[in-house]
């Protein structure tokens, strides 16, 4: 187990900035109903890391679409910010003093499996749904006509645009894969009897930009860029179908339910997208209203957007690697990643890539490091600076934005 060295005295600042707000209060017992409508005890910590993160219920339930994401989002930046961004944009709509968080119960994996992919075309039905009569009359069964329109209709659920011909790369370019995951997060508040109720939800809609796809198994991978203003139609389209079906589910019918669009980046890209729109229905709502635009980013430094949109910003981790690059010149550059809300900088992340040959060689690139932070870099935005060997975190240097020194860990083997 690694221990953390503490340098420069800062002990102080790690456990006062760090460590989690305390309440007075014990954790509270309450109840909570499960699954099968009988209620169940469940605490509610009184510790809350900060004001702006949501407190949860133990024991910690996961997702009933637990895994899902993984499967169908490809760039595994876009999975951690489409998390993350949801919660923070749900923070608009549901306090986190107020409510406690707690992971999709609603959206199952079979749900949602069915949703995400193709619509089929008639042909496509009927053929489907001949051979599901056939499996099941083979067990003895007997298949009515209400039976097949039941089977019809399941068939019909995937949001993404139906095909003919999947070997088609004409009618794939023409008909793309838009929908990639539906992300469910759940708001509960404590009642005055000590039982929590789910009293809102967040939906996050992930949409894709580039549609990567194969017309045979082992060919060439072909793309179909999707520009914003086309996914911003769909996914519209697509999240009014999301909340139809919504109501129908029982304990959602009647909550009100915040949507989000997601924009996912390529699947190569070292940053995540973004989160590009938001609506929020309320309780028994079946149809959406105006939607309001989420202007947020997340930029690569360098590159060519980060200078020609940010450059300042990318000029500024242009001269922190030359001074970098005078103390230790064997080094490949420093990566940055910017967060911006309304083009304002909200997180700076830069990872240093070294390679060291003892701890003392790391302890006083940190302290150089450090140095240069305190002299170039101003505190209105939240900064994270990552040092790091191609094995392992040799350091990592934080600053809260409008705290006036950082925060230094070492990692010792």
């Amino acid at each position: 187990m690694k221990k953390v060295l503490l340098w420069l005295a800062i002990t102080l600042l790690i456990l006062s900035g760090c460590a989690p707000s305390l309440n007075n209060n014990e954790d509270e017992v309450v109840e909570k109903e499960n699954d099968t409508k009988q209620p169940e005890k469940s605490i509610v910590p009184s510790y809350q890391l900060s004001d702006e993160n949501y407190r949860t219920i133990l024991p910690y339930r996961t997702s009933s679409s637990r895994g899902v994401i993984t499967n169908q989002v490809m760039n595994r930046m876009d999975i951690g910010e489409m998390e993350t961004g949801l919660r923070r944009l749900s923070k608009a709509y549901y306090d986190p003093e107020k409510y406690f968080f707690e992971e999709g119960q609603y959206l199952t994996s079979d749900m949602l499996y069915k949703w995400l992919d193709r619509n089929l075309t008639k042909d496509q039905v009927e053929d489907a749904l001949n051979k599901r009569v056939e499996q099941i009359e083979k067990s003895g069964k007997e298949v009515d006509e209400e039976d097949k329109e039941a089977i019809r209709k399941e068939l019909q659920l995937g949001l993404n645009p139906a095909i003919a011909d999947d070997e088609s790369k004409k009618q794939q370019k023409e008909n793309p894969k838009y929908l990639t995951h539906i992300l469910e997060h759940n708001f509960l508040k404590k009642n005055e009897d000590n039982t929590v109720e789910l009293i809102g939800a967040s939906i996050g809609i992930a949409m894709k930009s580039d549609y990567a796809f194969q017309t045979e198994i082992g060919g060439p991978t072909y793309h179909k860029k999707i520009d914003k203003k086309t996914m911003l139609k769909k996914g519209k389209q697509i999240t009014q179908t999301v909340l139809e079906r919504v109501r129908k589910i029982d304990g959602m019918s009647d909550i009100p339910i915040m949507f989000a669009l997601y924009r996912e980046e390529e699947q190569g890209s070292p940053v995540p997208g973004s989160y590009v729109a938001k609506t929020q229905v309320s309780g028994g709502d079946m149809t959406i209203g105006d939607w309001e635009t989420v202007n947020e980013e997340n930029i690569l430094f360098p590159s060519d957007e980060g200078e020609k949109k940010y450059y300042d910003q990318q000029q500024l981790i242009n001269d922190f690697s030359n001074k970098i690059q005078e103390y230790f010149p064997n080094y490949v550059g420093v990566i940055g990643e910017g967060f911006y809300v309304n083009e304002e900088l909200q997180k700076l992340t830069l990872e240093i890539p070294l390679e060291f040959f003892g701890k003392g060689e790391v302890i006083g690139f940190t302290q150089y490091t450090y140095g240069l932070i305190q002299e170039m870099f101003q505190n209105y935005y939240e900064l994270e600076v990552k040092i790091k060997t191609n094995k392992q975190m040799e350091s990592v240097i934080y600053r809260d934005a409008g705290d006036k020194d950082p925060v230094v860990h070492i990692f010792d083997k």
